[in-house]
């Protein structure tokens, strides 16, 4: 009896007792491990993203205030996919020359358009930034449940295999309580990072989306100013 203990001890592996765990343990299991790398995978790429993100509005928030002129700064960013600030930018700017080539008389209305373009801009843009995080959200909650679920499971099937064997010795009780402590670890193992991970990202992406606001606040007033300037000028070349 004491070998047989022995033998089952030394099979308590995690290779070992994930192959012993029932279909419904080993799915969960496995989905809690895809979960796992469908974290890190956001993770990853969020990173990247931001990163890119943070470089490219430092250089556009360099190049504007260098005192370049409007007109070379769209044309040189409208040759190209413009992304942040530079997406903005040309959004503005874009109904800025359509509004002036068509005559635009109320400076009012051209300034709703200016800011309703650039605001449907920037939304497409925190979207960008804030895409899949609401995976990360849904993992980190649901994972230990999922996990919990596995471990209900893993647990009923020791209680079975106690009635089955009709014994309570430890070497026939172990394996399946470990099975289903490793299915709640997996889900701790999944859930945390994710929630960690959604917390920082979404503390990010709220960061970058406040930059693009501030800027389209900025080159809204600057576009307001030009506006009446152009307009008064227009109506004095009229007289």
């Amino acid at each position: 009896m004491e070998q047989a203990a022995l033998a089952a001890v030394n099979e308590v592996s995690l290779w070992s007792l994930f192959m012993q765990a029932g279909i419904v343990v080993k799915l969960v299991m496995l989905g809690l491990l895809s979960a796992s790398v469908w974290t890190w995978a956001i993770v990853i790429d969020k990173v990247i993203t931001f990163r890119k993100t943070r470089r490219q509005l430092d250089n556009f928030e360099q190049v504007f205030w260098s005192g370049q002129s409007l007109e070379e700064l769209y044309r040189s960013l409208s040759e190209r996919p413009a992304a942040g600030m530079s997406a903005i930018f040309v959004a503005a700017m874009r109904e800025w020359k359509k509004s002036f080539e068509r005559g635009a008389r109320s400076p009012i209305g051209l300034q709703m358009r200016i800011d309703r373009a650039m605001d449907v801009t920037l939304s497409r843009e925190s979207e960008y930034l804030e895409g899949r995080l609401g995976s990360l959200a849904t993992i980190g909650s649901a994972a230990p449940f999922v996990g919990l679920f596995g471990t209900v499971v893993g647990i009923m099937t020791s209680f079975q295999s106690i009635a089955g064997s009709k014994t309570t010795n430890l070497a026939v009780v172990a394996p399946g309580i470990a099975e289903a402590l490793l299915a709640t670890a997996i889900g701790l193992v999944a859930a945390i990072p994710a929630v960690i991970a959604y917390n920082k990202l979404s503390g990010d992406a709220g960061k970058l989306t406040s930059r693009m606001e501030g800027f389209a606040d900025e080159f809204s007033a600057i576009l307001s100013r030009q506006i009446d300037e152009k307009l008064q000028s227009s109506r004095q070349a009229a007289q």
